[in-house]
């Protein structure tokens, strides 16, 4: 493969590694840049910058909507776009795949891979997908049922199909693939339900298995599946392989074609509490590292772990971004990453060795890294299931930053992060037992339900924030920030014209000068924007891409402290911009409650409590903390069954909803449970009726 050099920034002395498919390069020289955005991270470097100038920080305040398309979903949108020779290809929601004219916005095709409605229970963090990747004429997409299919890109038909997990367990696809050396690369997710993670390649052409790495142990009294794992099983104890482990790999990868070096991310233990998965405790590697491998062999290169024995879902499967950075009297070949745990990583990545780290949010589960090892230095009380008392953490699972990328400058040195500020209770679940359909965390998760009193709902709102951090990751220090009312706001795109876009939770797209934070741009979305906006060029003319769409992890489990609840509709669109647009959006829709009949609340406080337990263990993931929807799925308070015992059940224990992604739970959940979880919202939904959400005018909630 050939490989591109180009010199952005004689301060940062930032060389970047580039390179776009099998065998070309993304990127050419300086004043020949691409004008395609052709994978996930624009290249495999994955630094989320484009050397487009024609947008810049004189003449963004022309920029103007192009066209919009309203997709065919409601729930949430985490599709970074890409796109190859004026065709735009997007993701949404179910793991549908799209075709755009950029000029005109026709939509050229949509490929649906039909996923079967309970697949959608098996997701955590609701039924997104991160976007396709595209070689030759072919796009490749996960979906989350488990499979990789290769499309068409001309017209979207399917080539291929395989299926990459063990469909009766609970993996899912969120991820974007990415395309090495002719290898489809793709991981899963599931680890709070209870699975082992690995990553796959496929051949291209074929959809052939090519090799697998898992990245937890497997049951030692059979034979490693690689040499290393035999080492890794040596930092494991007890039965841990009985309860999957965890550690997919569900999101972040890049690559060095020089090094040739594919890193990917690994994620939490399953379950989060140590003390159920390894008792004895040990590093339990390869949970939140970042593993080095071969992409022609999935051989074990070298790897680096951010948080040892890790037991708060502080996953590192956040953006790796490749950069060679001046450090003391030399330039090294880094690899950077924020991962949840709240640190700022820089590690060589020839060899993984651990260079610096930084705080770059409010943590107090550690005080620091220590410059030798690389080892966080923990607060002893962070070991909440060996203290026995609560450890209100800062980050919580929910991360300094999650899933949505962060972006790199060459032009500025400076990385983009979309942080988020918040905390959370971690509680030892000394009951803890096993359920196939529930979630397995090991963590009290009443303990960790917003408490129904005034002042301290209004004091937990004003500490659950966000913010875009500009971090000098040489310095290992912030040089600006922007605040915002919300966590879980968008992705960040950096560009040769100076500028920084992001979305935000409160539906806004936004531009910043990429040098100091100032505000030079805006357009109301008319509904939050958590993925990453994009940019390329198509005859000449400079356009800016986002997926806008509210939903995913956050604003599914946080229910009140999810700001955007009752104050967006959830609005799925692509939005395109070029300088000197003129389309217009349709008004915003107006909220208004839809309620219907409310039955009193008579069950006895025993009954409710029982209710409460059960619907945490079951139905808060989707349903919202305490029973309030953060605007993505149905408020079960407006649930129309609420006052039909017969209806409820049917839905809750048969599964009467579950062409609609509301499996069955009868196996779990006993009649008595399902009577007791509609005693308990009953009763949340008579405390609050005149504060209910609303929603969208003329719109069932889906």
């Amino acid at each position: 493969m050939e490989t591109c050099w180009t010199h952005r920034s004689a301060a940062a002395l930032a060389v970047i590694v580039l390179g776009a498919g099998v065998a070309a390069c993304a990127r050419k020289a300086t004043d020949e840049a691409n004008d395609n955005w052709a994978t996930y991270g624009y290249d495999y470097a994955e630094q989320r910058y484009s050397p487009l100038d024609d947008i810049d920080t004189d003449n963004v305040g022309t920029l103007g909507l192009a066209w919009y398309y309203d997709l065919d979903t409601h729930r949430g949108q985490e599709s970074s776009p890409i796109e190859e020779d004026g065709v735009l290809y997007t993701t949404s929601a179910w793991s549908k795949l799209q075709a755009f004219d950029v000029e005109s916005g026709k939509l050229l095709w949509q490929f649906d891979p039909k996923v079967p409605g309970p697949a959608g229970a098996k997701a955590c963090c609701d039924v997104v997908n991160r976007g396709a990747a595209f070689s030759d004429g072919t796009l490749f997409i996960g979906t989350l049922d488990g499979r990789l299919i290769a499309v068409d890109a001309k017209t979207g038909r399917q080539k291929w199909s395989v299926v990459t997990v063990d469909q009766s367990q609970h993996y899912t696809i969120t991820g974007a693939p990415r395309v090495v050396k002719g290898k489809v690369i793709i991981g899963n997710g599931g680890a709070e339900f209870g699975v082992r993670g690995y990553v796959s390649a496929y051949d291209v052409l074929t959809g052939a298995l090519a090799w697998r790495f898992y990245t937890v142990p497997g049951d030692p009294s059979k034979p490693f599946e690689s040499p290393i794992l035999a080492e890794a099983a040596k930092t494991w104890t007890g039965e841990w392989w009985k309860g999957g482990g965890g550690g997919t790999v569900w999101d972040a990868m890049a690559y060095d074609p020089e090094l040739d070096l594919l890193y990917i991310g690994v994620g939490n233990g399953s379950p989060w509490n140590q003390r159920l998965r390894s008792p004895g405790g040990g590093d339990n590697w390869f949970l939140a590292s970042i593993v080095a491998l071969r992409p022609e062999t999935g051989e074990y290169v070298w790897h680096f772990q951010t948080t040892p024995g890790e037991s708060w879902d502080y996953t590192a499967t956040q953006t790796i971004v490749l950069a060679d950075l001046e450090i003391g009297d030399s330039v090294r070949k880094v690899l950077m990453q924020a991962p949840k745990n709240g640190f700022f990583y820089v590690i060589d990545r020839t060899n993984g060795e651990f260079i610096s780290a930084k705080n770059f949010v409010s943590v107090n589960w550690a005080s620091g890294v220590d410059p030798q090892t690389g080892r966080p230095i923990e607060n002893p009380d962070a070991r909440f299931y060996q203290t026995g008392k609560p450890s209100i953490q800062e980050p919580g699972p929910f991360g300094g930053h999650n899933w949505q990328p962060m972006a790199y400058s060459p032009d500025t040195g400076l990385v983009y992060i979309p942080a988020n500020d918040m905390n959370f209770p971690y509680v030892d679940d000394p009951g803890f037992v096993r359920r196939k359909l529930g979630v397995n965390l090991g963590v009290d998760g009443l303990a960790a339900s917003l408490p129904q009193d005034a002042a301290i709902k209004a004091a937990v709102k004003a500490a659950t924030r966000g913010h875009l951090a500009a971090w000098n990751p040489v310095e290992q220090r912030e040089a600006w920030r922007v605040e915002y009312p919300s966590p879980w706001n968008g992705g960040v795109l950096a560009t040769a014209g100076g500028l920084v876009f992001q979305g935000t939770a409160n539906g806004e797209l936004k531009a910043y000068r990429a040098d100091n934070g100032t505000p030079v741009w805006s357009f109301a979305a008319q509904t939050g924007v958590m993925a990453p906006p994009v940019t390329y060029r198509v005859n000449g003319v400079q356009y800016v891409s986002v997926v806008a769409g509210w939903g995913g992890a956050f604003p599914s489990v946080a229910g009140e402290v999810s700001w955007v609840a009752g104050k967006l509709p959830n609005r799925s669109r692509v939005l395109t911009f070029r300088l000197g647009g003129k389309a217009k959006l349709p008004p915003a829709e107006t909220l208004i409650a839809q309620l219907p009949a409310l039955p009193r609340s008579t069950a006895s406080a025993a009954t409710i409590l029982a209710g409460k337990t059960v619907y945490h263990r079951f139905c808060y993931y989707c349903h919202g903390d305490a029973a309030v929807s953060g605007g993505v799925l149905p408020d079960l308070r407006h649930s129309s069954a609420l006052g039909d015992p017969v209806a409820w059940t049917s839905i809750v224990r048969k599964g009467a909803l579950s062409t609609s992604g509301m499996i069955a739970f009868g196996g779990e959940v006993s009649e008595s449970d399902s009577e007791a979880i509609r005693a308990y919202v009953i009763q949340r939904a008579n405390e609050s009726r005149p504060a209910l959400s609303p929603l969208p005018s003329g719109k069932k909630s889906e």
